[in-house]
């Protein structure tokens, strides 16, 4: 697992009403402050791919369909620089992942359905100085396939 990088299994609450999960707790290891709130969806076969933060941290779940979350750990003083790690997770296998601030990051939505992904991050975001820099999905500079869909938008 890269450096910093937690995943907690999250646990569903069923009765005959329909079921319960709890995306954050602030009294779990894994929570550091609150910024901020959010849903992203991804289409089918689209990635939205890469970006960091440098403050913040994000703790992601997808709530609705499958992901592929991928990580590169662009840290040069971590222990595992230049690591890569996918992790498929949803509404099959519900994690929360918190992802330190300089791990990159970016996501797929597999299968054939829209994903929708919660974000719980650290920090509130900033419209004039956003703390949030992006790489295209086939860069060079990060030694990963995504396999994308020509014709599709991705970035």
């Amino acid at each position: 697992m890269i450096d910093g990088v937690v995943v907690r299994e999250m646990k569903l609450i069923p009765d005959e009403r329909g079921w319960l999960m709890e995306l954050m707790r602030s009294d779990w290891e894994i929570f550091e402050r609150f910024g901020q709130v959010y849903l992203t969806t991804v289409y089918p076969g689209v990635v939205k791919a890469w970006h960091y933060h440098k403050k913040q941290t994000d703790n992601m779940t997808c709530i609705k369909g499958m992901l592929k979350l991928v990580l590169y750990d662009s840290r040069k003083t971590s222990s595992t620089f230049k690591k890569i790690e996918e992790i498929f997770f949803g509404d099959r296998r519900p994690l929360l992942v918190k992802i330190p601030p300089l791990v990159q990051h970016g996501f797929k939505a597999i299968g054939g359905e829209t994903a929708y992904a919660i974000n719980v991050s650290t920090e509130t975001y900033n419209y004039e100085r956003p703390d949030e820099f992006r790489l295209p999905p086939d860069t060079k500079q990060i030694p990963y396939d995504w396999g994308l869909t020509p014709g599709l938008k991705h970035g």
